[in-house]
C-alpha cells in the first residue's frame, strides 16, 4: 500500500470539494482549482474527508495512487492557505520592480527584462535596507504554476558557482568552487 496514497486529506473550514467525471474540484476562500483523475483511480468525498483508492497493485496503479492524492492535498492547502515562494537577486545592480502583472528585471545585461505573470500569481518585492539583496515574493494557490514561474524568473540568470551571483531561492545552498589561485613563484 502506497504510504502517501493512503493517507486521508481533511478539508478545513470554508473548503468545498465535488467529485464529477474523474474531475476533482476544489474551491476555498484564495480560489478554485481542479485536476483530472485517471479514470482507474477512485476519489471518494465522507465528512469533510478525501479518500483515493486504487484498484489492483499493478506498478501504473501504484504510482498514480500517491501522485493523485499528493496533487488533492496541494489543491485544498493552496485554496486555503495557498503558497508563497521568495527569491533572492544577488549581485550588482540587480533589480526588480513590480508593476500590476508584469516584473520588470534589470540583471546586468544591456536590456531590462519584462515577464508577464499568470492571473493567478501575485507578485510583490519589499523594500530592503540599503545594500541587502531585493527579494521577489510570488504568491498563488496553484503550486505547480507558482513552481513555473519562479523556475522562468530564475532561468534568466542562474546562480553562478564562483562568486554566487544570480536569482537564487531564499535559503538556498549553493555550492561554491574556488577561483583561480596566484601561481607559486
Amino acid at each position: 500500500m502506497s504510504r502517501i496514497g493512503k493517507l486521508p486529506v481533511s478539508l478545513p473550514q470554508g473548503v468545498d470539494i465535488s467529485v464529477k467525471d474523474n474531475v476533482v474540484k476544489v474551491k476555498g476562500p484564495k480560489g478554485e482549482l481542479q485536476q483530472k483523475v485517471d479514470p482507474d483511480i477512485e476519489v471518494s468525498v465522507e465528512g469533510g474527508v478525501v479518500t483515493v483508492k486504487r484498484p489492483t497493485d499493478q506498478p501504473r496503479h501504484r504510482s498514480m495512487h500517491g501522485l493523485y492524492r499528493a496533487l488533492i492535498h496541494n489543491m485544498v492547502v493552496g485554496v486555503s492557505e495557498g503558497f508563497q515562494t521568495k527569491q533572492e537577486l544577488v549581485g550588482v545592480g540587480y533589480r526588480v520592480e513590480a508593476a500590476g502583472q508584469t516584473l520588470k528585471f534589470s540583471l546586468g545585461y544591456s536590456h531590462d527584462i519584462y515577464l508577464q505573470l499568470p492571473a493567478e500569481v501575485t507578485a510583490e518585492v519589499p523594500q530592503v535596507k540599503k545594500g541587502a539583496n531585493p527579494i521577489l515574493i510570488l504568491k498563488s494557490a496553484d503550486k505547480q504554476l507558482l513552481g513555473m514561474v519562479a523556475a522562468k524568473v530564475r532561468s534568466f540568470r542562474k546562480p553562478e558557482p564562483y562568486k554566487g551571483k544570480g536569482i537564487k531561492f531564499e535559503g538556498e545552498v549553493l555550492r561554491r568552487k574556488a577561483g583561480k589561485t596566484a601561481a607559486a613563484k
